[in-house]
Protein backbone atom coordinates (compact mmCIF):
# COMPACT_ATOMS: atom_id res chain seq x y z
CA UNK A 1 0.00 0.00 0.00
CA UNK A 2 2.61 2.51 0.89
CA UNK A 3 4.71 1.16 -2.06
CA UNK A 4 1.62 1.93 -4.18
CA UNK A 5 1.04 5.59 -2.87
CA UNK A 6 5.17 6.50 -3.20
CA UNK A 7 4.78 4.74 -6.87
CA UNK A 8 1.14 7.51 -7.57
CA UNK A 9 2.84 10.55 -5.69
CA UNK A 10 6.41 10.20 -7.46
CA UNK A 11 8.52 12.90 -9.43
CA UNK A 12 5.75 13.03 -12.32
CA UNK A 13 3.31 14.00 -10.21
CA UNK A 14 5.04 17.05 -8.88
CA UNK A 15 5.67 17.67 -12.05
CA UNK A 16 2.38 17.61 -12.67
CA UNK A 17 1.09 19.84 -10.30
CA UNK A 18 3.53 22.57 -11.03
CA UNK A 19 2.39 21.85 -14.85
CA UNK A 20 -1.09 22.47 -13.23
CA UNK A 21 -0.22 25.43 -11.34
CA UNK A 22 1.14 27.27 -15.34
CA UNK A 23 -2.13 26.03 -16.70
CA UNK A 24 -4.51 27.38 -13.64
CA UNK A 25 -3.01 30.83 -13.79
CA UNK A 26 -3.92 30.95 -17.89
CA UNK A 27 -6.49 29.13 -17.63
CA UNK A 28 -8.01 30.98 -15.06
CA UNK A 29 -7.84 34.42 -16.41
CA UNK A 30 -8.72 32.73 -20.15
CA UNK A 31 -11.89 31.50 -18.13
CA UNK A 32 -13.13 33.90 -15.57
CA UNK A 33 -11.94 37.34 -18.07
CA UNK A 34 -14.41 35.61 -20.86
CA UNK A 35 -16.92 35.15 -18.10
CA UNK A 36 -16.96 38.36 -17.16
CA UNK A 37 -16.13 40.18 -20.63
CA UNK A 38 -19.29 38.06 -21.58
CA UNK A 39 -21.87 38.94 -18.79
CA UNK A 40 -20.44 42.95 -18.82
CA UNK A 41 -21.03 43.13 -22.38
CA UNK A 42 -24.07 40.66 -22.69
CA UNK A 43 -22.57 39.23 -26.10
CA UNK A 44 -24.57 36.04 -25.83
CA UNK A 45 -28.54 37.27 -24.83
CA UNK A 46 -29.18 37.48 -28.99
CA UNK A 47 -28.21 33.57 -29.14
CA UNK A 48 -29.69 33.04 -25.98
CA UNK A 49 -33.69 34.35 -26.61
CA UNK A 50 -33.15 33.02 -29.83
CA UNK A 51 -32.92 29.85 -28.42
CA UNK A 52 -35.29 30.16 -24.78
CA UNK A 53 -31.91 29.66 -22.85
CA UNK A 54 -30.84 31.90 -20.35
CA UNK A 55 -27.14 34.12 -21.27
CA UNK A 56 -25.91 33.22 -18.42
CA UNK A 57 -25.84 29.25 -19.31
CA UNK A 58 -24.09 30.16 -22.57
CA UNK A 59 -21.41 32.60 -20.73
CA UNK A 60 -20.79 29.58 -18.37
CA UNK A 61 -20.04 27.04 -21.09
CA UNK A 62 -18.56 28.78 -23.28
CA UNK A 63 -15.87 30.72 -20.87
CA UNK A 64 -15.12 26.91 -19.31
CA UNK A 65 -14.63 25.27 -22.52
CA UNK A 66 -12.88 28.09 -23.96
CA UNK A 67 -10.71 28.11 -20.78
CA UNK A 68 -10.07 23.87 -21.35
CA UNK A 69 -9.49 24.32 -25.06
CA UNK A 70 -6.59 26.72 -25.11
CA UNK A 71 -5.03 25.61 -21.81
CA UNK A 72 -5.53 21.69 -22.77
CA UNK A 73 -3.00 22.84 -25.76
CA UNK A 74 -0.71 24.08 -23.39
CA UNK A 75 -0.98 20.90 -20.89
CA UNK A 76 -0.43 18.45 -23.96
CA UNK A 77 2.76 20.05 -24.84
CA UNK A 78 3.94 20.38 -21.51
CA UNK A 79 3.06 17.12 -19.59
CA UNK A 80 3.90 15.08 -23.19
CA UNK A 81 7.68 16.77 -22.75
CA UNK A 82 8.31 17.57 -18.84
CA UNK A 83 5.70 15.87 -16.69
CA UNK A 84 5.94 12.23 -18.65
CA UNK A 85 8.73 12.40 -21.03
CA UNK A 86 6.43 10.33 -23.53
CA UNK A 87 8.52 8.83 -26.33
CA UNK A 88 5.58 7.36 -27.69
CA UNK A 89 3.51 7.80 -30.43
CA UNK A 90 2.23 11.43 -30.70
CA UNK A 91 -0.55 10.59 -33.28
CA UNK A 92 -2.05 8.28 -30.21
CA UNK A 93 -0.92 10.47 -27.39
CA UNK A 94 -2.79 13.20 -28.60
CA UNK A 95 -6.02 11.20 -29.41
CA UNK A 96 -6.07 9.92 -26.19
CA UNK A 97 -4.91 13.22 -24.53
CA UNK A 98 -8.20 15.15 -26.40
CA UNK A 99 -10.45 12.12 -25.59
CA UNK A 100 -9.24 12.47 -21.66
CA UNK A 101 -9.58 16.12 -22.11
CA UNK A 102 -12.96 15.67 -23.11
CA UNK A 103 -14.35 12.71 -20.70
CA UNK A 104 -12.66 14.51 -17.84
CA UNK A 105 -14.58 17.96 -18.45
CA UNK A 106 -17.80 16.63 -19.20
CA UNK A 107 -17.65 14.39 -15.88
CA UNK A 108 -16.25 17.89 -13.83
CA UNK A 109 -18.98 20.43 -15.48
CA UNK A 110 -21.21 17.55 -15.21
CA UNK A 111 -21.02 17.18 -11.36
CA UNK A 112 -19.71 20.70 -10.46
CA UNK A 113 -22.70 22.75 -11.64
CA UNK A 114 -25.70 20.72 -10.09
CA UNK A 115 -22.89 19.69 -6.87
CA UNK A 116 -21.92 23.28 -5.89
CA UNK A 117 -26.05 24.17 -6.81
CA UNK A 118 -27.80 21.85 -4.37
CA UNK A 119 -24.74 22.75 -2.07
CA UNK A 120 -25.21 26.32 -1.83
CA UNK A 121 -28.93 26.66 -1.44
CA UNK A 122 -28.81 24.35 0.79
CA UNK A 123 -26.44 26.32 2.97
CA UNK A 124 -26.12 29.37 1.57
CA UNK A 125 -29.33 30.08 0.21
CA UNK A 126 -28.88 33.84 -0.51
CA UNK A 127 -25.35 33.84 -2.36
CA UNK A 128 -25.32 36.13 -4.83
CA UNK A 129 -26.01 33.53 -8.21
CA UNK A 130 -23.24 35.31 -10.05
CA UNK A 131 -21.38 33.98 -6.80
CA UNK A 132 -22.69 30.25 -7.29
CA UNK A 133 -21.30 30.61 -11.22
CA UNK A 134 -17.95 31.66 -10.00
CA UNK A 135 -17.99 29.17 -7.27
CA UNK A 136 -19.22 26.22 -9.67
CA UNK A 137 -16.04 27.01 -12.18
CA UNK A 138 -13.99 26.37 -9.47
CA UNK A 139 -15.62 23.60 -7.86
CA UNK A 140 -15.14 21.58 -11.55
CA UNK A 141 -11.67 22.77 -11.83
CA UNK A 142 -11.10 20.56 -8.79
CA UNK A 143 -12.87 17.93 -10.15
CA UNK A 144 -11.22 18.23 -13.42
CA UNK A 145 -7.44 17.85 -11.87
CA UNK A 146 -7.85 14.98 -10.17
CA UNK A 147 -9.91 13.29 -12.94
CA UNK A 148 -7.14 14.65 -15.82
CA UNK A 149 -3.84 13.71 -13.79
CA UNK A 150 -5.08 10.02 -13.08
CA UNK A 151 -6.21 10.06 -17.09
CA UNK A 152 -3.39 11.57 -18.30
CA UNK A 153 -0.74 9.15 -16.53
CA UNK A 154 -2.90 5.89 -16.95
CA UNK A 155 -4.40 6.67 -20.41
CA UNK A 156 -3.13 9.61 -22.02
CA UNK A 157 0.75 8.83 -21.99
CA UNK A 158 0.57 5.52 -20.33
CA UNK A 159 4.16 3.91 -21.35
CA UNK A 160 5.03 0.67 -22.13
CA UNK A 161 7.85 -1.12 -20.23
CA UNK A 162 9.94 -0.53 -23.57
CA UNK A 163 9.48 3.01 -23.23
CA UNK A 164 10.04 3.84 -19.26
CA UNK A 165 11.94 7.05 -18.37
CA UNK A 166 14.44 5.51 -15.51
CA UNK A 167 15.94 8.96 -15.03
CA UNK A 168 12.96 9.89 -13.24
Amino acid sequence: MIDSLKNFFDIKFWKFIIVGIINTIVGMTIMYGMYFLGDHYNWYSGIASEYGWKANDINFWVSSALNYILTSILSYILNKNITFKSKGNTGRSLVRFIINIAVCYLISYGIARPFTTWFMSQFFPSVDQKIVEYLTMFVGMVFFTGCNYIGQRFFAFKSSTADKDTSD
